[in-house]
């Protein structure tokens, strides 16, 4: 059995569902149980509190980190192992690779004294469902540093390279880099929903002033200003589009364009 941490996020979803279309036993593990595709058990469970996470019968794990976790992740990868687990497939961030983030959860995974696959995204192109509500009642998308361009990707691919790491022994042991097929600035993103939804989506340019007391409704302030970082001043490993996706999957990651028209209805 495979347990997916984080099943109702953008990537744990997908990664549900593409485990269970395969043909595995799936136990989607979420804060809040909600509705999980035919034959998959959803399981409630936090990482803060170990004691709510059975790994019984559990071979394989999708760990996903809250943003809002502060605990150390050893217990839970104790807990695991104890249990009988044999894999870990972490998500992790392409910041921890380029020293924007800390490697506290990547080196413990790594010391767990389990087999381990650690993913390093890039930015999400479900960040783009913050402009959902300017999007439907002004065709607007306000936003930083209009023109600098950054290679987001699809949760749907993060999902498709976890699946192919949880399924196959061949990607132990590897840290994949995973990006779009190509950088894309906000302005980019915003004609890419406007063409979505059948209308113009007019782009309001911030300050980033502005998109910091924004960010702070959700963030704490280092994380704020550490995103505001990667926007607006990247770095070229931050640019630069990797070739993972490709490698495991053997097709190139999807454009933001067909990610925006995938949800289009969103934005309408």
């Amino acid at each position: 059995m495979i347990m997916v941490m984080g099943a109702t996020g953008n990537v744990g979803q997908p990664l549900v569902r593409a485990l269970a279309a395969a043909g595995e036993e799936v136990t989607a593990v979420s804060r809040r149980v909600t509705e999980v595709p035919a034959g998959v058990l959803a399981r409630q469970g936090d990482l803060a509190e170990p004691s709510t996470l059975s790994f019984e019968g559990v071979s394989a794990v999708f760990l996903m980190v809250p943003g809002d976790f502060r605990g150390p992740l050893e217990p839970v990868l104790e807990r695991a192992r104890a249990a009988g687990v044999t894999r870990v497939v972490l998500l992790s961030s392409q910041g921890v690779g380029t020293g924007r983030h800390p490697a506290v959860f990547e080196d413990a995974v790594r010391a767990s004294g389990l087999k381990w696959t650690v993913l390093r995204p890039a930015g999400f192109a479900s960040n783009a469902f913050q402009w959902a509500e300017s999007v439907r009642t002004r065709r607007e998308v306000a936003a930083p540093f209009a023109g600098v361009a950054l290679p987001v990707i699809d949760p749907e691919d993060i999902a498709a390279v976890a699946a192919a790491a949880l399924l196959d022994a061949a990607h132990e042991g590897k840290t994949y880099v995973l990006t779009g097929p190509a950088p894309v600035t906000p302005r980019d993103q915003a004609a890419a929903i406007g063409e979505a939804v059948g209308e113009p989506v007019r782009f309001v340019a911030q300050t980033r002033e502005e998109a910091r007391s924004v960010l702070l409704g959700f963030m704490p302030p280092h994380v704020a200003d550490a995103t505001l970082d990667i926007l607006g001043t990247p770095t070229p490993e931050e640019q630069r589009v990797s070739p993972d996706v490709e490698r495991v999957l053997g097709r190139r990651p999807k454009p933001f364009a067909e990610w925006a028209a995938r949800f289009a209805g969103t934005f309408k």
